[in-house]
C-alpha cells in the first residue's frame, strides 16, 4: 500500500496545503476571537473611555463600579432569574418530547418534529416580533406594575419558546444511545413502568439533561433580540442594559460588565460540552 504506508514521502503540494490550512484556521480565530479578547483586557485598562486603545495601567476598578451599579445588578438578577425558571420548564418540556420522539410512532409525526425544531431555524427577530405581537393582542404586555418576579412572565415563556427545542434534541440524541434490552429485563422481573422510568431511563438520561439545562440556561441568559421585543418598560435584562450603555458611550465599566457575562458563557458552554463528551462516550 504505497499511497498510505509509513515510507510515502509528503511532497511540496502536502506541505503548501497543510500552510495555507493552518494560516486559514489562523486568520478565521483573529478574526473570530481578536475583538473578545482585547474586550477583555481593556476592561483592565486605566482609562476613563472603553474605547480607548492606548493603555494607561492596569486596574480593577470598573469590575468594583459594574458590581457597585445597582441598576447593572437589578439587570444581572432579572436575567438569572428569567434564566433559572425557563431552564427547569424548558428542560422538562424538552425531556418529554424527547421521549415522545424516540419512543412513540403517530400519525404526522415529521410534521411534529418541523414544528418543535422550527424556533432553532427561524430569525430571533421574527419571533421577537411575532411573540411581541402575541403578548400585546393578549393583553400580557408587562407595565412594570406587578411584583416582581411576576413581571418577568412574558420574557420567561419567550425563553422557554426558543430553549426547550435546543434541550429537545440534546436529550434526544442520548436517548439514542439507550439499550431497550434493559427496560425488557426489568419488566421480565416485575418491575411498572414508573419504576423503569425512574431507575433505568432516568438514570441513563442525566447527562442529557444536565447539557440541555446548561445550554438552556446559556441561551436565555445571552438573549437579547427576543428579550428586547418582549420586556415591558420598566423590565430590563443584562444584555438589554449593557445595550442601553453603549448606546450613550462605551466605558471601561461596560467592558467590565461584558467580560463577567463572557467568563459565565464559557463557564457554562464548557461545563455542557463534557457532559456531551460524557454523553457520546457512555
Amino acid at each position: 500500500m504505497p499511497f498510505f504506508g509509513k515510507d510515502k514521502k509528503a511532497g511540496p503540494f502536502d506541505y503548501s496545503r497543510k500552510w495555507s490550512l493552518r494560516t486559514v484556521f489562523a486568520l478565521g480565530a483573529v478574526f473570530l476571537y481578536a475583538p473578545i479578547v482585547v474586550l477583555v483586557i481593556f476592561s483592565f485598562n486605566n482609562s476613563r473611555r472603553g474605547g480607548n486603545i492606548i493603555w494607561k495601567g492596569f486596574t480593577t476598578k470598573y469590575y468594583e463600579k459594574a458590581f457597585g451599579n445597582e441598576e447593572l445588578m437589578l439587570a444581572f438578577a432579572n436575567s438569572l432569574t428569567i434564566a433559572i425558571a425557563s431552564t427547569i420548564i424548558s428542560v422538562f418540556l424538552g425531556a418529554l418530547t424527547a421521549i415522545v420522539l424516540w419512543r412513540f410512532r403517530f400519525p404526522l409525526k415529521p410534521a411534529y418534529e418541523g414544528l418543535v425544531s422550527l424556533p432553532i431555524v427561524i430569525p430571533e427577530i421574527c419571533m421577537g416580533v411575532s411573540l411581541a405581537m402575541f403578548f400585546s393582542k393578549m393583553g400580557m404586555m408587562q407595565t412594570g406594575d406587578s411584583v416582581w418576579p411576576f413581571n418577568l412572565t412574558n420574557i420567561i415563556i419567550a425563553h422557554i419558546t426558543f430553549s426547550f427545542p435546543f434541550a429537545a434534541m440534546v436529550i434526544r440524541t442520548r436517548l439514542q444511545s439507550f439499550n431497550r434490552e434493559m427496560e425488557e429485563a426489568a419488566k421480565d422481573l416485575g418491575a411498572n413502568e414508573f419504576q423503569v422510568f425512574k431507575d433505568i431511563l432516568l438514570p441513563h438520561m442525566k447527562p442529557g439533561l444536565i447539557a440541555g439545562a446548561l445550554l438552556a440556561f446559556t441561551l436565555s441568559l445571552d438573549d437579547f433580540v427576543i428579550t428586547f421585543f418582549t420586556s415591558g418598560p420598566n423590565t430590563v435584562t443584562f444584555p438589554v442594559k449593557i445595550y442601553s450603555m453603549v448606546r450613550f458611550s462605551v466605558t471601561p465599566e461596560i467592558n467590565a460588565a461584558s467580560t463577567i457575562l463572557i467568563i459565565l458563557t464559557l463557564f457554562l458552554t464548557f461545563i455542557a460540552l463534557r457532559y456531551q463528551r460524557m454523553d457520546s462516550t457512555s
